[in-house]
């Protein structure tokens, strides 16, 4: 079966026996190798399997990027002290905007107010909820890189923050949506439980139209994690490479394995229902 521990350790021996290095983002931002995979994990629940990948990759020899977020269903200080201490990299999975959007007053409307000045006082909001977050995961791990969490029920896109500030002014490094250059490096993403599941993912693929563009003709496409697994074997992988992964897709056990298929389908007709009505309402 597809989306298993057992499936993850057959994939990592293939990029080992392919010949590539494993970079941390942070690395990879710093000084790309020409023949290198970036392991991009998203923690957005279940913070118990990223564990899990974290001792997978360390067992081999493996650096992989973990990205939580500031919430109970991810952050888990002792799961995040245990990832760094096997030597791989902590990042902050922000959602401040969508987040700030659904709890403050300040964004009420009273038909007083246009659209620009409520987007300003979310975005200055969100900035000072960003802070407080990065500062709160620097309590617990050295953060230098960031990634954005796709909160897809949102209408808020949370990379929004960075039309009007910098990251870089908090000692951030980098962020892949706005650090790599999609046309070179390949990227492929776990999202909706298959790697091309871009009509069901609502902000974590490729947002530049021209960028998907040039990548759809430049590098393959997959579905399956075997599809992935065949590819590298056969030297048909391209030589620069982000995953994203999100670890609580990922079980040997059948019940949380079902669970998890079962949610994902239901979760995937949602997010392209609200894909659709976004088109359309454009």
């Amino acid at each position: 079966m597809d989306f298993t521990l057992t499936t993850y350790r057959t994939l990592l021996e293939a990029l080992l026996g392919a010949g590539y290095t494993f970079q941390t983002f942070e690395e990879f931002v710093t000084f790309p190798k020409l023949r290198t995979v970036v392991l991009r994990h998203d923690i957005d629940r279940l913070p118990d399997q990223s564990l899990l990948f974290a001792h997978l990759q360390q067992e081999r020899g493996v650096k992989g990027s973990y990205y939580f977020r500031i919430v109970p269903a991810s952050f888990n200080e002792q799961i995040i002290e245990e990832i760094s201490a096997l030597g791989h990299e902590i990042g902050y999975h922000y959602e401040d905007v969508a987040e700030i959007s659904q709890r403050t007053e300040a964004l009420g409307g009273d038909g007083r107010r246009s659209k620009d000045e409520v987007q300003s006082t979310l975005l200055q909001l969100a900035l000072e909820s960003f802070e407080i977050n990065l500062t709160r995961l620097r309590q617990v791990a050295t953060i230098k890189t960031i990634c954005m969490h796709g909160s897809p029920l949102s209408k808020w896109d949370s990379r929004l923050l960075w039309t009007k500030y910098d990251y870089h002014d908090f000692g951030i490094i980098g962020e892949p949506y706005f650090d790599i250059d999609f046309t070179h490096v390949a990227y492929y993403t776990d999202t909706g439980r298959r790697w091309d599941g871009d009509r069901v993912s609502r902000r974590d693929k490729i947002m530049n139209p021209v960028t998907q563009v040039i990548a759809a003709e430049k590098f393959p496409r997959f579905h399956t994690t075997f599809d992935i697994i065949n590819a590298a074997n056969s030297g048909e992988l391209p030589e620069q490479i982000m995953f994203t992964f999100h670890p609580q897709r990922w079980h040997d056990r059948w019940w949380p394995w079902s669970k998890e298929l079962v949610w994902q389908n239901i979760k995937n007709i949602a997010k392209f229902g609200l894909i659709t009505h976004h088109k359309t309402a454009e």
